[in-house]
Formats: C-alpha cells, structure tokens, sequence
C-alpha cells in the first residue's frame, strides 16, 4: 500500500501548529517529519494532535533547533539524536519505525558561514550521520531518510549558482558529504522523479525571496533501494499562507 512521507520545517510549531493540523487534516501523510520545532518536548501542546488521532513524538530544544515525528500509526523503537554523538545537546534527529519501514527526520545544522566553527560542527555532524545511516541500512532495509539538509545538492537546486558558489549551503565539502549518503544507496526521490525541474524549498524572508523565486532546494527526501518511489514533490501552498514558514513541505509517496 502505497504511503506518503513528509518534510516540513515549520520554523516554529507553537507559532504554526494550527498549520501543521491543517496539512495532516487534508493532506492524510503516513508521517510527516518536522524541523526547528523550537520547543522543549514539555512545552509542545501535544492534546490537539492526539484529539485528532496522531501519534506525536519530539526530541524538543528550547529556542532553537527540534524535530518530530507524527503519524496516524504508532511509532515502534523511537531513537532521538544519532548515536555516539549523545554529548551533543542539539536536538536534530530523531528516527521510528512504522511497520518494516524506518524513517529519520533530521534538521542538519546550518553552518552559519564557510569556515566558521560552525560549518566545522556541520561536516563533523554530517559524518557522524554518514556512519549512523550505513548501520540503519544494514538493519532496516526500507528506509527514508528526510528532513532540512541545509544543502542544496546541485546547481540546478539554486537559484543562482555563481552567487552561491562555495557559499554556506553549497559549498563542496557539504555537498561531498550528501553525497556519501546517496554513495551508500539512497535516492534523492525529487531529483530521481523529475531529473530536469528547477524547483525550491525554501525561500528567505527577506527581499521578496517567494515573489522572486529567489530559492534553494534543500528539504530532501531520500529512500533506501528497497523502496519503490511512486512519487516526490514539493508543496508550495503552505508557503504561500499568512505567516507561513520559510520552507514548503516536500514529500514523497512510496510503497
């Protein structure tokens, strides 16, 4: 049966909860994954969502960073954070299983800027999660793996690829280090579905970036070769609400 998996940085749950209610009222995912939830797990209003029949589970940080998972199936072996990396206190993954399928959400960090000891934390995290997705492969054959990648995978994935160059988000090194992930056997189930498309995710606030199309894709959904990819886009219509997110919802359906 064919299942629909989501990712959505909404930029703030407690500023778009009402939004994230409305999606899974019409929209029916198997799962949607959220990033920058920017709530502890204890201040999440998880009532509304479970008054509506979904399952909620968070690895919630206070001002920054949190991600979730939520589904109308009960989420089984529900890991926060990626092992041996369980000094960090940033709250940026979190995996379940639904059925024989795994799915990881993940809010990889942002980097700030090339060669900021932030973009050093990025590509260490980045290889940690390299080594953690090699061992979920081996003991779950059916894995999706999705989330705010902050990186664009490729040229055709900005908007402007000479003023982005060996900038933050497209710089090599980031982009080396997605690619160990599709080195590994996963699919970038956008790009696979449309090959040829220029399409965004995530469009900044400033300077009129959603009316100039001034975007980068950087919300990825990625699938393990055990899947069959049925289909993968990205939603703009969450984009385009009052007081919307900076990024728009990119899914993909599988079976």
């Amino acid at each position: 049966m064919p299942m629909k998996i989501v990712s959505w940085n909404v930029n703030s749950l407690n500023v778009r909860q009402s939004q994230v209610l409305d999606y899974l009222e019409s929209h029916h995912p198997a799962v949607l994954g959220l990033q920058e939830l920017k709530q502890t797990d204890e201040a999440v209003k998880r009532e509304a969502f479970i008054q509506a029949g979904w399952h909620l589970v968070t690895q919630g940080q206070k001002t920054y960073n949190g991600v979730a998972l939520i589904s109308k199936s009960a989420p089984e072996n529900v890991v926060r954070g990626i092992p041996n990396n369980e000094d960090d206190p940033q709250a940026r993954a979190i995996a379940a299983s639904y059925g024989d399928l795994r799915v990881l959400n993940l809010y990889v960090p942002n980097g700030k800027a090339v060669g900021d000891e932030k973009y050093h934390y990025k590509l260490g995290w980045l290889e940690k999660l390299q080594a953690y997705v090699a061992r979920l492969l081996q003991e779950y054959p059916k894995l999706v793996v999705i989330g705010d990648f902050n990186i664009a995978p490729a040229d055709i994935d900005v908007h402007d690829p000479k003023a982005w160059q060996d900038k933050i988000l497209c710089s090599a090194p980031e982009r080396q280090a997605l690619q160990a992930l599709f080195d590994l056997g996963l699919t970038d189930a956008f790009r696979a579905r449309h090959p040829e498309r220029q399409q965004f995710s995530w469009w900044d606030y400033r300077m009129g970036g959603l009316r100039r199309n001034l975007g980068l894709r950087i919300d990825l959904t990625l699938i393990s070769p055990a899947l069959q990819l049925i289909d993968a886009d990205i939603d703009m219509a969450p984009r385009e609400q009052e007081r919307p997110s900076d990024h728009a919802p990119a899914w993909v359906e599988i079976q």
